[in-house]
């Protein structure tokens, strides 16, 4: 878990592409378990969601749910879906 805290720690100064790089090399080791792996999916999602790279967040948040559908990745996904789907009416009816 060691490996976790260091990237959320990246993720919260700001250091996404080195968050990202952290949770790669992670997932290639073979003692990963699912969980691990979950958690691993999940942070690199909220690291490509830190960059604007929406659609990559989105991916890895749905990678994160096949291992672990009640995992903090639905509330994720959920909750970027929403604010991609945001229609502010008043902006766009003069």
């Amino acid at each position: 878990m060691q490996v976790i805290e260091m990237i959320r720690e990246l993720l919260g100064r700001g250091k996404s592409e080195e968050a990202i790089k952290s949770v790669n090399e992670s997932l290639s080791a073979k003692d990963t378990g699912d969980e691990q792996v979950a958690l691993l999916l999940y942070y690199r999602g909220n690291a490509y969601r830190q960059m604007g790279d929406y659609a990559r967040a989105l991916n890895s948040y749905l990678e994160s749910m096949e291992c672990n559908p009640d995992g903090p990745a639905a509330e994720a996904y959920r909750s970027l879906q929403e604010i991609l789907q945001f229609y502010d009416k008043d902006r766009y009816n003069p």
